[in-house]
């Protein structure tokens, strides 16, 4: 792979005073990251979630008081930890808590059904599952407890302790109300190189992998983060999470991000009831906030919004999927702050591109961030020049060691000398900004979330009477896209579309179940018989249009 574009050429329109590289041994790993920010922070606010809060000086309480517990219980440094939590104070505390005594943490949706989080936990073998009481009932549902040894239940029980047995019986009731205690951690000596988390994605084929992220690649994402946007966090505010800290653009770029700079972070369950998250807004002095197009549609929608003071909003961050010109044009009239799009993936911890914060809305995803090279190759992996679209590839500290257990999709993730292959298509500009031009090509964004459409036919097609299936993305003005479901019917056979549906919805997640069902008689195919999902996308576009 040759280096034409090794002079980075984007370093010419980065802002004045931003490095072009970050010292990485600035923050060796994060468990040295969060103590320190523990210490210096003591008596600030860490976090609100409802009404409840913890100062940071609390936070190092109680992470170190379930870290403890979790050496008691028998952790040791490299064992994977589970987390299936919405934003709720716990949380922060269970994550905290692990990195401490060397733990890997395993993040978890908890909208997953009881196959989906069957098939992950098998691949990740964690020690101990931290889930809410609620979803206890989906673990009841697994075929098998995957060498789980505990499952702490956060809600008001007691606090026994007692470890999973045959029985597959579950007693730890774990809360922030139970108080900390006076126990101290004793970890390994962690090195950069060891890992932090192992975060699930599709990657670039569909079947789910573990993303494996260092805590060299974490930290170093935030020292990018912070060399990028120094000149807008002088000292510690407040910011507000509403996206999920299961996915990795909140874990990384509010929770981690924030704490190191000592902000209050206001944490949102369930960002989905878009009147509590406008009193969120009316109770505390937002500065930052980050989100995906639809959030931001719902709360330009939403009534009560627009009457809030935004004086105080500095940085409006947008990724996870393509943001509408026309909704940053409302979100500037309104807020008076414009919104900043990034992009990045699991795979670059995530970050890898960002826009100029406080610039007018830019279509495309930014600039290389520091430390970064971006590189468009060619199906042979030659660089292109700025203009011409091709594979965009990404080389930095923050890209991922390698896929979990997974040397084979590794290999075929990476071209030689460290470029990973990320499968999205883009080109530069002659600025050197990086302009998306088409996500992996046949994933489907629905609110900011990845359906993969193999996944989603590997259920649909086990349907009696389904000869052949095919999924697509379908213009959906709720949720940007949606699933549709192509359906070739064996001969002789009829299909129920609402018997199909509940099928899907026993085997997948809610956002990935689909919303449309199309029967057909055959579906396009390519001359070596591939089957068109192309033909099909357009196909419900200009439906749509109609």
């Amino acid at each position: 792979m040759n280096d034409l574009l090794h002079a980075r050429f984007w370093l010419k329109s980065y802002p004045p005073g931003t490095p072009s590289e970050i010292d990485s041994l600035q923050l060796p790993t994060v468990k040295a990251m969060c103590e320190s920010a523990f210490a210096r922070y003591a008596n600030l606010p860490a976090l609100t979630q409802g009404e409840r809060s913890l100062s940071f000086g609390e936070l190092e309480s109680h992470s170190r008081s379930f870290g403890a517990w979790l050496q008691g219980a028998g952790a040791k440094k490299g064992d994977r930890i589970a987390i299936m939590l919405p934003n709720i104070l716990e949380f922060p505390v269970a994550l905290f808590g692990a990195l401490r005594v060397g733990m890997v943490v395993v993040n978890l949706n908890p909208m997953y059904t009881p196959t989906e989080i069957e098939q992950l936990l098998d691949d990740s073998q964690p020690f101990v599952l931290v889930t809410l009481d609620a979803l206890l009932p989906l673990m009841d549902a697994c075929q098998s407890n995957a060498g789980l040894r505990y499952i702490v239940a956060v809600g008001t029980g007691g606090s026994a302790t007692e470890p999973i047995g045959q029985s597959r019986e579950r007693h730890i009731h774990w809360a922030i109300a139970a108080g900390p205690t006076e126990k101290e951690i004793k970890c390994e000596a962690l090195d950069p190189a060891d890992l932090a988390f192992v975060q699930y994605t599709g990657g670039t084929t569909g079947s789910p992998k573990g993303v494996m992220l260092t805590h060299r690649n974490v930290c170093a994402n935030i020292l990018q983060s912070v060399a990028w946007i120094r000149a807008f966090v002088q000292e510690p505010k407040t910011l507000i999470t509403l996206l999920p800290l299961y996915h990795i653009f909140a874990l990384e770029g509010s929770l981690l991000l924030f704490a190191h700079l000592g902000w209050h972070n206001i944490l949102v369950a369930d960002p989905r009831n878009l009147p509590a998250v406008v009193k969120e807004f009316a109770s505390h002095p937002i500065a930052f906030m980050s989100g995906v197009n639809t959030l931001f549609r719902g709360l330009l929608n939403t009534p009560g919004f627009g009457a809030l003071d935004f004086s105080g909003l500095r940085i409006t961050l947008s990724g996870g999927m393509a943001m509408e010109p026309q909704i940053a044009k409302q979100w500037y009239a309104l807020t008076g702050c414009h919104i900043t799009q990034a992009w990045g993936l699991t795979e670059t911890s995530p970050g890898a591109c960002i826009n100029l914060p406080g610039a007018p809305f830019n279509p495309s995803v930014g600039l290389p961030i520091p430390s970064t090279e971006i590189a468009i190759t060619d199906e042979a992996g030659r660089h292109l020049p700025p203009g011409e679209a091709g594979e965009i590839c990404v080389r930095g500290p923050q890209v991922m060691r390698g896929y979990w257990h997974r040397p084979d999709e590794t290999a075929r993730a990476f071209w030689p000398q460290g470029w990973l292959r990320t499968g999205d298509i883009g080109r530069f500009d002659e600025q050197g900004f990086v302009h998306l031009i088409e996500r992996l090509k046949d994933v489907i964004i629905v609110s900011g979330f990845k359906v993969y459409p193999q996944e989603v036919e590997a259920v649909a097609s086990g349907y009696p009477g389904v000869l052949e299936v095919a999924v697509a993305a379908h213009p959906d003005v709720e949720s940007s896209e949606s699933v549709a479901l192509f359906v070739v019917c064996a001969q002789g056979q009829a299909v129920e579309e609402a018997g199909l549906i509940r099928h899907c919805r026993r085997s997948l997640a809610a956002y990935k179940v689909p919303k449309h069902v199309y029967f057909r008689t055959a579906l396009p195919r390519s001359a070596v018989g591939k089957i068109l999902r192309k033909v099909l996308r357009e196909e419900v576009s200009r439906v749509e249009l109609e």
